[in-house]
């Protein structure tokens, strides 16, 4: 596996270095529905540390999915250690898991997921406010992220009221607000036009020359050679792991 100089590690001026994130060993995901039987992930073992912009490609029913799902901890294991930010996540109870999701994984989907009725200030708002954030402190930050992601002048419009490239750099801003450990991206520019995409392509990069740690499920090879590093993934096994071309 490539040292952290060779997979494209970022310092952050925030204070976040190097240092092991993601610790997987030897995770299998089954599947028994009575009937049949489906082994998803077969023994996988996956290291990502701090400052990584990791994209995970695979033809569909590769495994990419359930990958995701037990990294953002929506999912557990069936076998292996899976350790994220140190803490053992294989085995906790729901609430569990969505206080780790709340405080340490920050989520952008490719169909946006915002909430059509409220502003895109309230949108990015809403991690910190089932975070216990203070009103004064949440909205602070909610301005702080959307500037960040150039849409400093769109803060009061609803999704309805922006492009798709727009409701994904919300997404974005929303998945940053808890100043999460990874942001995990499934196919963040599978609904936009080539445009909007290139131009969610470049947030993300932004994002990492800042020190964010990002982990992206991809179909688009434009997006994955924006990354420092490619894992390829086939049957529920990693057939490939090395630097991508950002490195």
């Amino acid at each position: 596996m490539p040292d952290a100089a060779a997979r494209g590690v970022r310092g952050t001026s925030e204070g976040k270095s190097s240092g092991e994130i993601i610790r997987m060993e030897e995770i299998r995901k089954t599947y028994d529905t009575g009937k049949v039987r489906v082994e998803a992930l077969k023994g996988i073992d996956l290291v990502v540390n701090k400052g990584e912009f990791v994209a995970v490609v695979g033809p569909s029913g590769s495994g990419k999915s359930t990958l995701m799902n037990l990294i953002g901890c929506l999912d557990t294991p069936t076998d292996g250690l899976y350790l994220l930010a140190g803490e053992r996540v294989a085995g906790l109870s729901r609430d569990q898991l969505a206080d780790v999701r709340n405080r340490r994984v920050g989520f952008v989907f490719q169909s946006f997921n915002l909430l059509p009725q409220i502003t895109s200030l309230e949108n990015v708002e809403m991690p910190l406010l089932f975070g216990g954030v203070p009103p004064k402190k949440r909205k602070e930050r909610a301005v702080e992220m959307l500037s960040k992601v150039g849409l400093a002048d769109r803060m009061d419009h609803k999704p309805t009221e922006l492009s798709g490239g727009q409701m994904q750099r919300v997404a974005i801003a929303r998945a940053m607000a808890m100043n999460p450990d990874i942001v995990l991206a499934d196919e963040p520019t599978g609904n936009l036009d080539s445009t909007s995409g290139g131009d969610i392509m470049s947030v993300f990069t932004d994002l990492w020359n800042q020190g964010s740690t990002l982990i992206v499920i991809t179909h688009d090879a434009s997006l994955a050679r924006r990354a420092s590093r490619v894992v390829e993934i086939q049957d529920g096994r990693i057939l490939k792991d090395g630097a991508g071309a950002a490195a």
